[in-house]
């Protein structure tokens, strides 16, 4: 047998498998025995009828053609083997020729792509300073007591941020339509809960008030039924609450119950680390997609189109599985939302080549650098994530091939080489810089 590969554009290569000779020949011999075992004609049991007849029932072409059938596999795991190629994608075959003498079996599929990085040593690391406004922790603060607060009726007209008590029923051309109707609906105005339009013809209402309200549902409302129709909602608003926030004092700073805390200004502070450990965590985060994203600028890789899409498929089922905890479906939320599966799919494209692109980036680096994890770090791994969820740590190695978190955290790894051997600079956030 001879195997050559050849590499050709997206990473895509052909597998050219020649078998000649007493390796074809037996091949075919041997495929041809099988079809006479399955052979019946009449006047013979099954498996019993002479090779010279089967000789003249079944043509060579038939048998070559057996053989190749029975053996497409086999050499295209040889091949792979003799050529030294690892694929990442199915292949696919064409017979390019077969006679007497040989066949030339033609195999293609993606490979692993050549990585051409530029630099990746002493690139900048840029991280923004980050600061506690005043206005940010007063937000926080009253976001906080908007957890604690009441709703108390009021005789006075709805404004936004009330609360409304009503039953509406909606009605297309004058006739009820189905998921339009409920009684004792509890809407806050300014929610932007209901479609455009019906919670701001609500502002102003009062207790006991009934209203219609006239309004357009939207060209891409996912009831396609409704989409883009007029219709009137009958309203009777039975209460309007307004929200009552607590006093932001030593009481309600005690009521929230975080350790150590006992008055407001042990609050404040508390919040305030809280928010800057966020902001700040934020900035590390944003500073290191930006730095991957320096050196991806001047890395050349040929992405195969296969491993975008397998990306683009675990974007998917992490979303699926995102969904499942709210008890909806994939089909339901893309109805939600007006799309097909197609087209949102393709949605993910552009994150997904730059996930498959930053992970052949790190993979290089852990290459060249022979950067691999340790026994002792991959333990420590499967540790952190059976603590992460509160899981059994053979339960979590169980569900997680070794070799799989050996090449996540060999990437992550690599990355933190790359971080360290980066130039650290401190910048003001993008927005106060200044031209």
């Amino acid at each position: 047998m001879a195997a050559n590969f050849e590499i050709k554009e997206k990473s895509m290569g052909e597998l050219k498998v020649t078998i000649e000779g007493d390796a074809w020949k037996e091949a075919v011999e041997k495929s041809f025995r099988k079809l006479a075992q399955r052979a019946e004609i009449d006047g013979f049991r099954k498996g019993q009828v002479p090779l010279s007849i089967l000789e003249k029932r079944i043509s060579k072409s038939t048998r070559q053609a057996q053989a190749i059938d029975d053996n497409a596999n086999d050499w295209f795991i040889n091949g792979i083997q003799e050529a030294k190629v690892n694929p990442i994608s199915r292949p696919e075959m064409d017979v390019e020729s077969f006679d007497d003498d040989k066949v030339v079996l033609v195999y293609r599929f993606a490979v692993m792509p050549e990585v051409k990085l530029g630099d990746y040593k002493g690139v900048d690391y840029e991280i923004e300073e980050v600061s506690v406004s005043d206005e940010e922790l007063q937000n926080e603060l009253d976001r906080m007591r908007n957890t604690y607060m009441d709703l108390v009726t009021k005789e006075e007209e709805a404004k936004e941020g009330d609360t409304v008590v009503i039953d509406y029923e909606g009605f297309k051309d004058g006739v009820p339509f189905d998921g339009g109707k409920a009684e004792g609906h509890h809407l806050e105005l300014g929610s932007g809960s209901f479609i455009p339009g019906f919670e701001d013809q609500l502002i102003g209402s009062k207790a006991g008030e009934e209203k219609d309200i006239n309004l357009t549902f939207p060209e891409k409302y996912h009831a396609e039924e409704l989409a883009g129709k007029d219709v009137v909602f009958k309203v009777k608003v039975h209460e309007v609450k307004e929200k009552v926030l607590p006093e932001l004092d030593d009481d309600f700073a005690k009521d929230v119950n975080i350790p150590g805390v006992e008055t407001v200004d042990d609050l404040k502070k508390r919040v305030q680390e809280r928010l800057l450990e966020s902001k700040t965590n934020y900035a590390e985060q944003k500073a290191d997609g930006e730095l991957l994203d320096r050196i991806a600028k001047n890395t050349e890789i040929d992405i195969p189109e296969v491993l975008v899409q397998e990306e683009q498929q675990n974007m998917m089922n992490e979303l699926a599985g995102r969904l499942k905890q709210y008890g909806m479906s994939v089909d339901q939320y893309l109805s939600m939302m007006g799309q097909n599966p197609q087209d949102f799919m393709k949605g993910y494209e552009d994150d997904a080549r730059k996930a498959v692109k930053n992970r052949l980036i790190l993979s290089e680096v852990a290459k060249v650098e022979n950067i691999t994890p340790t026994d002792e770090e991959v333990n420590e791994e499967y540790q952190k994530i059976a603590d992460q969820y509160q899981m059994e740590l053979d339960q979590v190695k169980g569900a997680l091939p070794e070799q799989y978190l050996r090449e996540d955290l060999k990437n992550s790894l690599a990355f933190k080489f790359i971080k360290d051997n980066a130039v650290k600079k401190t910048v003001k956030p993008k927005e106060e810089t200044k031209d």
